[in-house]
């Protein structure tokens, strides 16, 4: 079988931002609810929050360097195998990265040590001043990235020479593009969501094994807190975002949906197997008429089909029809969550429900997949384009060899597998050792496993230094 470079490269990007995009993701929001419990601390002076803001920082700086690092490889992969990229759109795109380096890199570096390294060295109103500083520096990070990507889905506010090079002609509509509003809102929240969902599931496994409580039980409606408003709201900003997709980017609605006639109003498909060979669906599930109800707000509305299309202007159906229904499916589990989980708040039952707590402490990976899966839907869809009706992904490719692609590719995926791997063994590690010294003996909530020496040992230590 002979190698294709593009595909491998492909292969490739598509490994390695998908190892990157998790750790951002997570640190948004990671960054934002650290610099809360640091404020709340300093209005309330509730110690539990300061060993809570103390112990999340820990795990925001494995997640922040992994993510560093596993970015600094998408740049010289732009170069290495993806030149033609950089030709055609780097006059427009190479500006917003740099945006990103003098704003958002800038605060955090200015202001991540003392976050990291500044308790009680500095002034505890400067330390807290460093968090928000670090989480306006991540939400910028994510501004200028997320501009970009905009940018190469919807682009607007450029002009193309004769050798077909985009040049900026304004940055204010290269910037706030026809696509960014939505897109920025939806990955915004998701990564809030992704969060909220990991410090609701710690805070449900420590109070499940009756340690930690009173950090478990502020983890706990934080996290279930944000869920609850967010997840719906998701919904919502979900439903604008497809609705603003269909008028720009037509041809990824009906890979989603894997409508193929646009002659006859378009059904929800809740499962098939799209056959793009037959131009058909096998083995469908679906509901008459609520696709076009949902995109066009009528029952009759008609939206285009895949048919509309020449085939080499589709995207593969089978992985954006797949991974939008993962997406979606996970969404509604989030909102089903934060609804169940806020009536056993409102009912006083939240800590002492078993039946809720125990699957919730094992939902921390439900926002990371939906990511993915909502990464994957945007940027497969969005082939054979990688700036959408300015520069095709196979006039991109560098001229480099497969067996140079296929061997990076591989030593990508042993280096990655073995330092991530190790990366998320260390975070579980500081999980499982929890918030340095709080009281592992319980004060209420769920009946609890018996204390083993060493957490008797540290209790009394705790107990005798109050």
């Amino acid at each position: 079988m002979d190698l294709d470079a593009t595909f491998l490269a492909r292969i490739q990007f598509a490994f390695t931002v998908s190892f990157h995009i998790i750790f951002p993701s997570f640190t948004i929001g990671l960054a934002a609810f650290i610099a809360t419990l640091l404020v709340r601390w300093r209005m309330t002076g509730a110690e539990h929050l300061h060993r809570l803001a103390r112990f999340w920082t820990k795990i925001f700086a494995v997640s922040f360097a992994m993510g560093v690092v596993s970015g600094i490889v998408l740049s010289y992969e732009f170069g290495t195998n993806w030149s033609g990229f950089s030709r055609v759109v780097g006059n427009v795109l190479g500006p917003l990265l740099g945006y990103e380096v003098l704003t958002a890199f800038f605060l955090e570096a200015s202001f991540l040590g003392i976050m990291l390294f500044g308790w009680n060295r500095v002034s505890p109103n400067l330390h807290v001043t460093s968090a928000v500083l670090v989480a306006i520096g991540t939400s910028l990070s994510a501004f200028w990235i997320l501009a970009a990507n905009s940018w190469m889905q919807t682009p607007a506010g450029h002009a193309i020479d004769a050798q077909g090079i985009a040049y900026p002609v304004s940055w204010l509509e290269i910037i706030f593009n026809p696509s960014f509003p939505y897109r920025f809102a939806h990955m915004f929240t998701a990564a809030y969501l992704t969060t909220s969902l990991v410090v609701a599931a710690v805070g449900a496994r420590y109070l499940l094994k009756g340690v930690f409580v009173e950090e478990s039980k502020t983890m706990l409606r934080m996290g279930l807190g944000m869920v609850a408003v967010l997840a719906p709201l998701q919904a919502i900003i979900g439903d604008q975002h497809g609705l603003n997709t269909l008028e720009h980017q037509p041809v990824k609605v009906a890979a989603m949906e894997a409508h193929w006639d646009g002659s006859k109003p378009a059904d929800l498909v809740l499962f098939a197997w799209p056959d793009e060979k037959a131009e058909t669906n096998h083995y469908e599930i679906s509901i008459p008429n609520l696709a076009s109800l949902i995109l066009t707000h009528r029952l009759d509305g008609k939206i285009q089909g895949l048919k509309d299309f020449a085939p080499e202007d589709r995207p593969p159906v089978k992985p954006v029809f797949f991974a939008f229904r993962v997406m979606v499916g996970l969404g509604l589990l989030m909102i089903a969550a934060g609804l169940v989980g806020a009536f056993l708040w409102w009912r006083g039952l939240l800590f002492e429900t078993r039946w809720f707590l125990t699957p919730l402490s094992y939902s921390w990976p439900a926002g990371f997949i939906a990511i993915l899966a909502g990464w994957w839907v945007t940027e497969t869809g969005r082939q054979p384009w990688l700036a959408y009706k300015i520069l095709r992904t196979a006039d991109a490719a560098s001229p480099v060899s497969a067996e140079a692609v296929l061997t990076t590719l591989v030593l990508f995926v042993i280096v990655y597998s073995i330092v991530f791997s190790m990366g998320i063994y260390y975070i579980n590690r500081l999980i499982e050792k929890g918030p340095t010294g709080a009281a592992v003996k319980p004060s209420g909530g769920l009946p609890s496993r018996p204390l083993s020496a060493a957490e008797e040992a540290a209790h009394d230590a705790i107990e005798g230094t109050r």
